[in-house]
């Protein structure tokens, strides 16, 4: 699996998330970064119906499913419909943000491994903050003084990734269970 730790990445966009996508992807290449692309790669190519978001979305999240890369990038205009395809791919945990809060709060919290932008609402130089903060964190970082912060939302990925609709509906709409953790609001000591 090519991994952030190595600086491995795959990356997709539509023609609307394309000029987000090639800010971002420039500032990650001038940090080191080994991007894979597999979305519009010029602006005059728009013709090109391989590469309407959702298409996009489902190649790069079939690179996640099939345990080829360890998280993703995709842009779009607002982000909501590539990230949508995406998650149709077993074992993508997608998120959309648009902001770095909320990025962090993607991956520390959610383990979220395909991060979606729009270009409509995403300035450029706030991509590459939004990239630089997910993709040097992870699941439960910053968050090591919460008491069970990261077995609680370990927790809700592992029940996630086990889900199978019907077994749910069989179970009368109730979670199959994996384990549970105790977890209140807590405020970070000085």
């Amino acid at each position: 699996m090519k991994t952030v730790k190595d600086r491995y990445l795959v990356v997709g966009a539509d023609f609307a998330g394309f000029p987000l996508k090639e800010a971002v992807c420039a500032h990650l290449r001038n940090k080191g970064w080994k991007i894979e692309d597999l979305g519009v790669k010029k602006e005059s190519d728009s013709s090109d119906t391989d590469n309407m978001f959702h298409r996009v979305g489902l190649r790069v999240g079939a690179k996640i499913s099939e345990g080829e890369y360890e998280r993703a990038l995709l842009f779009c205009g607002t982000g909501m419909g590539i990230h949508i395809a995406a998650s149709k791919c077993p074992h993508v945990h997608a998120g959309v943000v648009e902001s770095v809060p909320a990025a962090l709060r993607a991956i520390t919290g959610n383990g979220v491994n395909v991060l979606a932008m729009g270009a409509f609402y995403v300035a450029p130089a706030m991509g590459c903050d939004i990239a630089d903060a997910y993709l040097n964190a992870e699941l439960g970082s910053g968050y090591e003084w919460w008491h069970n912060f990261y077995e609680f939302h370990k927790l809700a990925i592992d029940e996630l990734e086990a889900f199978d609709y019907k077994e749910y509906k069989k179970n009368g709409f109730r979670v199959k269970k994996l384990g549970d953790y105790d977890l209140k609001l807590e405020t970070k000591p000085e």
